[in-house]
C-alpha cells in the first residue's frame, strides 16, 4: 500500500514492515540464547516463540521452521563476523596501508575478536549437532571466505594462476578460521587475545616467506 500519486510506502505498511522487524530480531535473538543454552536438538520452538513474545505461527511466517531458524541465526553470525573483518580491512587501507598480507591480518584479527565477543554462538556452530544441511551451509560459506581472501591476497595479475597462491589463500584462511574455533573456547579474554595475537603474527610470518 502506497500514499496516493507519490509512490512512498504508506504509514500502516511502514509500521507493518517495522513490526516485522522487531518479530524477526526477537526471535533470533530469543534462539540465540535457547540454542546455545540447549543445543539444536534438544531446543523447542516453545521456548523460542515464549521468549520472543511471538506466536508459533509468527515463527514459521519468517523462518519455516526450527532448522531455517538455527540456519538464519548462523547467517546472521557470519554476516556480522564478515562486516567485522570488512571495516578492519578498510579502516586499514584508510590508515595507509596497502600490502595484502598486512590487510589479511587486520581482517583476520577482527574475525577472532568477534568469535570471542559472540563466542556464546561460535562455541554452538563448532559443537555440531545443527540441522540436516548444515553442515553443507556452513561449507559454502567457508568457500566464499576462501574466494574473498584470495582476492585481497593477490598481488598482482602475474600471480592469479600460480598454484601456491590459492595454496596459501586455502593455508591461511583455515589457520584463522581453527583458531577462531580454539579462541572461542579460551577460558578468559586476556587468553583468548594472546592466542589471536599469537596466530596472527605465525600467518605474518608464513605469508612473508619467499
Amino acid at each position: 500500500m502506497t500514499e496516493p500519486r507519490t509512490g512512498i510506502p504508506s504509514t500502516t505498511a511502514r509500521a507493518a514492515t517495522t513490526r516485522a522487524a522487531t518479530t524477526r530480531a526477537a526471535l533470533l535473538g530469543s534462539a540465540r540464547a535457547v540454542f546455545t543454552a540447549s543445543g539444536f536438538a534438544e531446543a523447542s520452538i516453545a521456548e523460542v516463540v515464549g521468549g520472543a513474545g511471538a506466536s508459533v505461527g509468527s515463527l514459521y511466517h519468517h523462518f519455516g521452521g526450527k532448522a531455517e531458524l538455527y540456519l538464519a541465526l548462523f547467517e546472521d553470525y557470519q554476516q556480522r563476523q564478515e562486516a567485522r573483518a570488512a571495516a578492519a580491512v578498510r579502516q586499514s587501507r584508510a590508515e595507509g596501508e596497502s600490502e595484502p598480507v598486512a590487510l589479511f591480518v587486520a581482517g583476520g584479527r577482527a574475525y577472532l575478536d568477534g568469535c570471542w565477543v559472540e563466542r556464546d554462538l561460535a562455541r554452538l556452530f563448532l559443537a555440531g549437532g545443527g540441522p540436516p544441511g548444515f553442515e553443507l551451509v556452513a561449507r559454502r560459506r567457508y568457500r566464499e571466505w576462501t574466494r574473498r581472501n584470495a582476492t585481497l591476497l593477490r598481488h598482482g595479475p602475474d600471480d592469479a594462476g600460480e598454484p601456491w597462491g590459492d595454496a596459501l589463500v586455502l593455508v591461511l584462511t583455515t589457520v584463522i578460521s581453527e583458531a577462531g574455533h580454539e579462541v572461542a573456547v579460551c577460558e578468559s579474554e586476556p587468553a583468548a587475545t594472546k592466542l589471536a595475537g599469537d596466530v596472527l603474527n605465525l600467518i605474518g610470518r608464513i605469508a612473508g616467506s619467499p
